[in-house]
């Protein structure tokens, strides 16, 4: 069977650039095992499925249901799949029930608005609650340490911010020190390691007043078990990152750069609310556009 398929690119305003996702439409009717072979297939780090939205969602005001597969299986949650699909439905024809986008996922409803952005918009999503959140116990921030080929002491602060994947941060003196890693993916086992490091303030070419759209923080996300040694650019670490550190050590709102030692390009736009809600936001743009046969 024929169905409507996007290849949609998230984080950036380039066809080549950001982290793509694949977007089947119409995905009623099919396997598990069907989606997750066409997972493995494309070779994504993750690959959704477009769905009639539960009873339980459609009451709850859902306009869609998502299924987010990487290579190496099914995840409840993922940020940059979230977006490209939201991208996808609508570009489709989808036409939300309300002022916001609605979402049913592994992890419940998640909420998406469209921001007026020049002559177009960006989405953006509502962080989901911490499934895990609070410090790295000292075995676990030694066995990160060991994988990303660091001293401990190079840890300026950790702590668990898993909304789904599984993601564990660790922030590093600056965004100099996240470039530098060369990680032991082998010694990663199944740990899914967020990092971050700021950018100086001041900086014309990244962060600072005088630069308002440039990045404050590089990060990077190492998860092998997913298959994907490293995630270009990922919604989901950063917006546990940005519950973890928006408004205290970083600032309320601002721009993540990521997939930078992959030549990707991403910008990642955050933003923390006076009621302490986290709003993930990025450019997407349609890249492929036709069927697969599924």
């Amino acid at each position: 069977m024929n169905r409507a398929f996007h290849q949609v690119n998230v984080f950036s305003p380039l066809p080549v650039g950001g982290n793509p996702v694949a977007v089947v439409h119409d995905a009623d009717g099919l396997t598990d095992e069907q989606m997750a072979a066409f997972a493995r297939w494309t070779n994504l780090s993750e690959t959704t499925f477009l769905l009639a939205p539960t009873p339980e969602g459609r009451a709850g005001g859902a306009d869609y249901r998502v299924r987010i597969w990487t290579p190496g299986g099914e995840l409840p949650f993922a940020g940059h799949p979230t977006l490209g699909t939201a991208h996808a439905w609508l570009e489709s024809g989808g036409v939300p029930g309300g002022s916001e986008v609605v979402q049913e996922c592994g992890v419940g409803l998640v909420r998406l608005r469209r921001d007026a952005v020049g002559d177009g918009q960006r989405l953006a999503f509502a962080a989901p609650p911490l499934a895990r959140s609070g410090p790295v116990d000292d075995a676990d921030l030694a066995r990160i340490a060991r994988a990303l080929r660091i001293e401990p002491a190079d840890v300026v602060r950790s702590a668990w911010v898993d909304n789904g994947p599984g993601w564990v941060a660790v922030q590093l003196r600056d965004a100099a020190a996240v470039l530098a890693l060369e990680p032991d993916h082998v010694a990663m086992g199944d740990l899914k390691v967020g990092v971050v490091g700021a950018y100086p303030v001041g900086d014309g070419d990244h962060g600072g007043p005088q630069a308002a759209d440039a990045p404050a923080v590089e990060v990077r996300a190492f998860a092998p078990s997913l298959g994907d040694g490293e995630d270009p650019v990922t919604g989901s670490l950063n917006a546990g990152l940005g519950q973890w550190l928006a408004g205290d050590v970083l600032p309320a709102s601002y721009v993540a750069a990521q997939g930078t030692v992959l030549r990707r390009a991403g910008r990642v736009h955050v933003e923390k609310l006076p009621d302490g809600a986290v709003w993930v936001g990025g450019d997407t743009v349609t890249t492929i556009a036709g069927q697969v046969g599924l």
